[in-house]
């Protein structure tokens, strides 16, 4: 049986964003209300599964382990709701293209193929422009949080040709779901 998945990018929208970079568990800030909000999503029977391009690792900045630490950090400070974690270590500069990466789907695509997602069903919600690009190749819904990236930009909350929906955080995000049913 197939089911509905919010897809979730992972900085500026699960934890604080940080232009330089957040690849420390001891430095991963859980934003406010995201734990509830993964509760309420996950209890109304959506599967949680992240996807987030993670370029620092091909500019040598931090490794692949250090991401896996902050994921077992957030499931352990949100009680484990999270199904499953895709993350794209490249970046065109430093490593060969990669379908991988966001703007392209590929993440997307191979997390819905391994849990059956039904994606006319499911959205994304992400803090880029390219999250949303993503999501719109396979047909998500979408959500922008363009005021929690640490590339936010005045004037961003009026580009309605980014997104379904622009919301301030992860737990208007949810509800926004669960009202849309």
């Amino acid at each position: 049986m197939r089911k509905p998945c919010v897809f979730l990018d992972r900085d500026g929208v699960l934890n604080q964003d940080n232009v330089n970079y957040t690849y420390l568990a001891e430095k991963f800030e859980i934003l406010p209300g995201v734990p509830q909000a993964l509760k309420s999503l996950k209890d109304a029977g959506y599967l949680l599964i992240i996807v987030t391009n993670q370029s620092g690792i091909a500019k040598g900045i931090y490794q692949e382990k250090d991401v896996w630490n902050c994921y077992h950090y957030l499931q352990e400070h949100c009680g484990g709701l999270i199904d499953d974690h895709y993350f794209a270590p490249h970046h065109p500069e430093f490593t060969t293209a990669s379908l991988r990466r966001k703007p392209d789907s590929l993440m997307i695509e191979q997390a819905a193929a391994k849990h059956k997602v039904k994606l006319e069903s499911s959205w994304i919600v992400g803090d880029s422009p390219r999250d949303m690009v993503a999501a719109q190749k396979v047909g998500l819904k979408t959500i922008w949080l363009p005021f929690q990236s640490a590339k936010y930009q005045t004037g961003d909350e009026n580009r309605k040709d980014v997104a379904d929906f622009i919301v301030r955080d992860l737990p208007e995000a949810s509800q926004l779901i669960l009202d849309q049913g």
